[in-house]
């Protein structure tokens, strides 16, 4: 009897650990706000979503990952320079997020893009990896 006692308590622990390491939930739909928030030609970063919102020049959207193809860094938006410029080996991406200077060996990976009654919102639960950029990649109004 103790020794199932024993057992039952061992297995009660290492479940209490597995969700314990467990990542959090979070929301995977990312409201960025309207449509009439986001001038052409700009970048937004979107803290809750760890993504950034490009608006390009035709009043499209795409939304991108802060992650550079690379190794990984955080990719900080320069707005002087109108490119992302990643800080650990320097590539850098451009507003669409196509690699203008290596070492990274694509450009930055993005997440589908919805807009409902004039409210852009991003699912971040899918990470979409691309060669290159296409127009059909931005969701346009």
């Amino acid at each position: 009897m103790a020794a199932a006692e024993f057992g039952w308590l061992g297995l009660s622990f290492m479940n209490s650990r597995k969700e314990r390491n467990r990542p959090a939930k979070t929301e995977s739909i990312v409201t960025a706000g309207s449509v009439e928030r986001f001038t052409p030609g700009t970048v937004t970063a979107v803290p809750v979503g760890q993504f950034y919102l490009a608006c390009l020049g035709d009043g499209s959207f795409l939304a991108l990952s802060r992650t550079c193809t690379h190794l990984g860094c955080s990719v900080p938006w320069d707005e002087e320079k109108n490119k992302f410029v990643c800080p650990c080996h320097g590539s850098t991406f451009s507003l669409t997020g196509e690699v203008l200077t290596a070492p990274a060996p694509r450009p930055l990976d993005t997440y589908p893009v919805r807009i409902e009654n004039g409210i852009v919102k991003v699912d971040t639960s899918v990470t979409q990896k691309r060669e290159r950029f296409e127009p059909a990649q931005a969701t346009r109004i």
